[in-house]
C-alpha cells in the first residue's frame, strides 16, 4: 500500500481548487514574506558562522513551507514545542531578527544570556517553548502541556514539531501512546526531511510512511507535501480544529528536504548523493509558492524585489546592532536560579562583583565547541 500525499499547489504553481484553503491576499503575502525571512536568516547565519562571528548555526533552507505553513494554521494562543530547525515559527509569531541574532551571538540581549545553544530559541510571550538538543524530549513535555490545557478547559492546543529521526526515539512513542489514550489536544508534526544527520529515511523506519504510525496509537495520521505551504496549512488546520473540538490528537507528516548541512559542523557531501540534492532543489518551496502567487495575480517583480530588499536590509541592520552589543554580565550567572535569591547566593554574587572590580579576571574568549 502506498501512502497518499496531500498536495494543493502543483510543481508549476497551479492549484487543486477543491483543496485550496480560503486565505486573504494579506495572509498569502505574509506567508511568502515569512518564508523569505527564513531563507535570508539561513544565509546570514551560515555566513556569520563561516566568518567566525558566531560559533554554530543550524540551517533550515528547503523547509520554509513546512515551518511557516504549520504555525500559520494555529491560533495565536496555541503552544509550540519546536525543534532547532523551526525559526520560521518564531518569525511568524513576531520574533525580530535582532532578538534571534542576539541569541545566536549569545550577547547581552540574548534572552538565554548565553546559556543556551545557538538556534535554541525561547519566546515566552509567543508560547514558543525553549528548544532542547536531546532528540524528541519535547514530545512528552508537549503532551503534558496539552493535558494541562484540557484540564483547564482553555481551548488552547499544542503543536510539537520533530524530524524523522525523532520518531525513532522512545519519547516519541511514549508521547503518542499517552496522547492517544487520554485524547490530548495536540498535533504531532513531523518534518520528514529525509535525513537524520547522515542516516537516510530508509535506515530510520521500515514503515511505508511515518504518518501511518499514528494508527497504532488510535488517532489519524496524514502525509502532506511539505514543500507546499498551502497543503501544510490545510492539514495542520484540520488537525488543530479536531484537537480544539475535543477529538484528540492527530499526526501530520510533511515530506520535505534539508537542502543544507545538518548544522554548520556537518558536510552532507560526505553521505548524500548530489543527484538527490538537485532533484529536491527543483522542488524549492519558495519557488513553488511564488509560481502560485503569480497565477493568482498577486506576485509582481517589483513586490518580489521590495520583499527581498526589505528583509535583507532589516537583517543587515539587526546584525550591525547585535554586533555592537557586549556579552552578558558575568554576575548574571546568579540570576534566574531562584525566584528570590537566598542570602548565601547573594553573598557569592556580591563577592564576585567585588573581585571583578579588581580587573584580575580576564575573558579568554573561545568559539562555541561544536
Amino acid at each position: 500500500m502506498t501512502t497518499e500525499v496531500l498536495q494543493v499547489i502543483r510543481s508549476d504553481g497551479s492549484v487543486q481548487k477543491k483543496l485550496e484553503p480560503t486565505l486573504s491576499e494579506e495572509m498569502l503575502r505574509k506567508l511568502y514574506r515569512t518564508m523569505v525571512q527564513v531563507r535570508a536568516l539561513d544565509e546570514k547565519g551560515m555566513l556569520l558562522q563561516r566568518t567566525g562571528k558566531i560559533g554554530f548555526y543550524v540551517p533550515s533552507g528547503g523547509q520554509e513551507a513546512s515551518q511557516v505553513g504549520a504555525v500559520a494554521a494555529l491560533d495565536a494562543g496555541d503552544w509550540l514545542f519546536p525543534t532547532y530547525r523551526d525559526p520560521g515559527m518564531a518569525l511568524w509569531r513576531g520574533a525580530s531578527f535582532r532578538e534571534m541574532l542576539a541569541h545566536e551571538f549569545g550577547c547581552a540581549e540574548d534572552r538565554s544570556k548565553g546559556r543556551q545553544m545557538p538556534n535554541h530559541y525561547a519566546f515566552r510571550e509567543m508560547k514558543y517553548v525553549s528548544i532542547s538538543s536531546p532528540i524528541a524530549t519535547q514530545i512528552p513535555q508537549a503532551v503534558g502541556a496539552a493535558m494541562a490545557a484540557k484540564y483547564r478547559k482553555t481551548k488552547e492546543i499544542v503543536l510539537t514539531s520533530m524530524g524523522d529521526g525523532g520518531t525513532s526515539e522512545g519519547d516519541f512513542h511514549c508521547g503518542m501512546n499517552f496522547a492517544g489514550v487520554y485524547k490530548a489536544p495536540i498535533v504531532f508534526y513531523c518534518q520528514n526531511n529525509q535525513w537524520a544527520i547522515s542516516v537516510p529515511l530508509s535506515g530510520q523506519t521500515a514503515s511505508e510512511s511515518i504518518s501511518v504510525k499514528a494508527k497504532a496509537y488510535g488517532f489519524p495520521g496524514v502525509t502532506v507535501d511539505g514543500n507546499d505551504v498551502l497543503a501544510v496549512y490545510s492539514a495542520v488546520r484540520q488537525a488543530a480544529d479536531r484537537a480544539r473540538a475535543g477529538g484528540g490528537p492527530s499526526f501530520v507528516e510533511a515530506l520535505t528536504y534539508r537542502m543544507g548541512p545538518h548544522s554548520s559542523s556537518d558536510d552532507p557531501k560526505r553521505y548524500r548523493p548530489a543527484a538527490e540534492e538537485e532533484e529536491w532543489r527543483q522542488k524549492d518551496p519558495i519557488d513553488r509558492f511564488r509560481n502560485y502567487l503569480k497565477k493568482q495575480g498577486i506576485w509582481t517583480e517589483a513586490w518580489e524585489k521590495e520583499t527581498w530588499d526589505g528583509v535583507r536590509a532589516d537583517l543587515n541592520e539587526a546584525t550591525k546592532q547585535v554586533e555592537a552589543l557586549g556579552p552578558p554580565t558575568i554576575s548574571s550567572m546568579f540570576d534566574d536560579v531562584w525566584s528570590s535569591i537566598p542570602p548565601v547566593l547573594q553573598e557569592q554574587k556580591d563577592s564576585l562583583i567585588e573581585y571583578l572590580k579588581k580587573g584580575e579576571l580576564k575573558d579568554l574568549g573561545g568559539a562555541f565547541p561544536l
